[in-house]
């Protein structure tokens, strides 16, 4: 790949920047100072420093955050905190994103990366790719709501839920509430609050636990985060092949 696009993605700066690192003769290449952003270099064969430091090149980052409510699963805003906004300064990159979105009161498993191909198979409706929540709900969810799910759900004004399996944890006729879990398949906007809204009935708290083969870690707190292991990767691609 080229030199000035090697530093773009090891976080040295825009293209801009990067090349006047380069007319500065901070930059070398199998220590020769290197004259142009246009040099082909393969990492991790070339040897790259800027000014005396190695470059660790990786071309896709893959964090799973414990999302907090209140802040939004976007990479920027003008008024609202962001989930990057989460990220230490020594982890926050440029091209980082969320994949997908939890709403701003919605907690949980929500992974960030720069990966858009894996991005666009775990969102993608014919991958079938399972998301599980879990969530406690103002009213009592019967046998009936689950037949429903079961089956799918077209609301009054016209949209339609493919089926979703939700199983009831507990309730409390004293309160009237329900501790559910359900599992979906398909990710439209605001799915779960819709879905019970279907049956008249609303989402209090929502939590999602799981994105396909991946988990939401136990020890992350809320807002805290860390790089998925190699495993976790494997098994996300994995699963992904084995869905097309």
């Amino acid at each position: 790949m080229r030199l000035d696009k090697l530093l773009v993605h090891a976080a040295y700066g825009s293209r801009k920047q990067v090349q006047q690192l380069i007319r500065r003769k901070q930059v070398q290449v199998n220590g020769k100072v290197a004259v142009t952003g246009k040099l082909k270099v393969t990492p991790p064969q070339d040897q790259v420093t800027v000014a005396g430091q190695s470059v660790h090149y990786q071309q896709f980052y893959y964090y799973m955050l414990n999302k907090p409510a209140g802040t939004l699963s976007a990479t920027t805003d003008k008024h609202q905190k962001t989930v990057l906004a989460l990220l230490s300064t020594a982890d926050w990159r440029q091209d980082l994103f969320p994949v997908g979105r939890l709403d701003k009161d919605t907690t949980g498993l929500l992974l960030l990366t720069n990966d858009g191909q894996m991005a666009h198979q775990l969102l993608s409706p014919k991958r079938q790719v399972a998301k599980i929540y879990q969530a406690i709900i103002a009213g009592l969810v019967t046998a009936t709501d689950q037949q429903t799910f079961k089956q799918g759900i077209t609301t009054k004004a016209g949209y339609h839920f493919q089926p979703a399996e939700l199983t009831i944890l507990k309730t409390d006729p004293q309160q009237q509430k329900s501790w559910i879990q359900i599992t979906l398949r398909e990710g439209k906007y605001h799915e779960v609050k819709r879905l019970f809204q279907a049956v008249e009935k609303e989402v209090l708290q929502l939590k999602r636990l799981q994105m396909g083969p991946l988990t939401l870690d136990p020890a992350l707190k809320a807002g805290e985060y860390r790089p998925l292991t190699s495993s976790e990767i494997e098994a996300l691609k994995t699963s992904l092949c084995n869905s097309k």
